[in-house]
């Protein structure tokens, strides 16, 4: 088991249920197979649009159920998810415990609704030169990062009003197979 790759979408068909006392995912609508998905243990699983619920890293699987390390990784006090999107990457683990970058995330909503958020994102080259020239906030390249790779990033509002991006190159490397939930590093 890797601590990383490259992948920021192994697989997302469908909808799953999370049941927190046996830390089990099951598919439920439109899940082809786990088994035939390329999932590995080890790869990180995020639960509902932008991490709304958490993420837990898969610790094993069948055709229709992940089994999961741990749900300390999702929002306290649930005990229960039914019909949420997911999503599976190769994302670090340690981010998945790693309270800087806790669920929920705002991953999903583009530029637009919600400037302030945090999250990792699997950043590849475009997107990298992307980032550094589109205007977000009326400015220019807010969220341009150093480097392609997973970047972890954090955005806030200043007391003067204005917007500000921190982003940190966690593991740096080419990305493939993006994600369409990075809104936030277009193509």
């Amino acid at each position: 088991m890797a601590l990383w790759g490259n992948k920021d979408l192994v697989y997302s068909t469908g909808t799953v249920d999370v049941n927190f006392d046996t830390k089990q995912i099951t598919g439920t609508v439109g899940v082809v197979t786990f088994t035939t998905a390329g999932i590995s243990t080890g790869n990180v699983v995020t639960v509902g649009a932008g991490a709304t619920y958490g993420y837990a890293v898969v610790t094993g699987f069948t055709s229709t159920t992940l089994s999961i390390a741990s749900t300390a990784g999702f929002v306290s006090g649930l005990t229960t998810v039914t019909g949420s999107t997911y999503a599976v990457s190769e994302e670090p683990l340690y981010t998945v415990v790693d309270s800087h970058y806790r669920a929920p995330e705002s991953k999903v909503t583009g530029f637009s609704t919600n400037p302030v958020f945090t999250g990792v994102f699997g950043v590849d080259k475009t997107e990298v030169g992307l980032a550094r020239t589109t205007a977000v906030g009326g400015k220019a390249g807010a969220y341009g990062v150093a480097h392609s790779g997973w970047v972890g990033v954090t955005t806030y509002i200043d007391g003067h009003g204005r917007l500000r991006v921190k982003s940190e190159v966690l593991v740096a490397g080419g990305i493939t197979n993006d994600a369409d939930d990075d809104a936030r590093f277009p193509e």
